[in-house]
């Protein structure tokens, strides 16, 4: 695993390719339209629906552009099966001195949503888990202190 790449998984590049073709397309037009509106209205240097809609733009295309990068440049992850945690993975693990079990899967950090058990791989607990086995003891330090997690299992 190498923490400079970004790694996504193929749900989250459908995604991706979906909102990219909505934002070239509609969201493109409106501001398009929003600019030579704000355009009609007249002069350009108090027009604050002509600033406005340059600033949404200029958001727009920065969106465009990041997504494109990513899509370009990012590894697509499938679900890993190994012995050894790694991006893709399930892991079940528990926390030292606690009963309840948790249950993440190990995503690249686009998509990470720790609501929903998909941690990223560069986050304290994702880098701790790397590359360890079921039964392993993944550590990593905290403001409160070090924390443990046993690896119960790794689908």
């Amino acid at each position: 695993m190498d923490s400079q790449k970004q790694y996504i998984t193929e749900e989250k590049r459908k995604e991706l390719e979906h909102e990219l073709v909505e934002l070239q397309t509609t969201k493109r037009k409106e501001i398009l339209e929003a600019l030579e509106f704000a355009k009609s209205l007249g002069d350009l240097s108090e027009n604050a629906e002509y600033h406005q809609a340059r600033e949404e733009q200029g958001k727009l295309e920065e969106r465009i552009s990041g997504i494109e990068n990513l899509l370009q440049n990012s590894i697509i992850i499938k679900a890993h099966h190994g012995g050894k945690v790694d991006v893709g993975s399930t892991v079940v693990v528990q926390k030292e001195g606690e009963k309840n079990k948790q249950t993440f899967q190990i995503v690249g950090s686009e998509e990470a949503d720790f609501a929903t058990g998909k941690i990223s791989n560069n986050s304290p607990l994702g880098i701790a888990l790397h590359g360890k086995s079921k039964g392993d003891v993944a550590s990593f330090k905290t403001p409160k202190g070090l924390i443990g997690y046993k690896i119960i299992s790794i689908e």
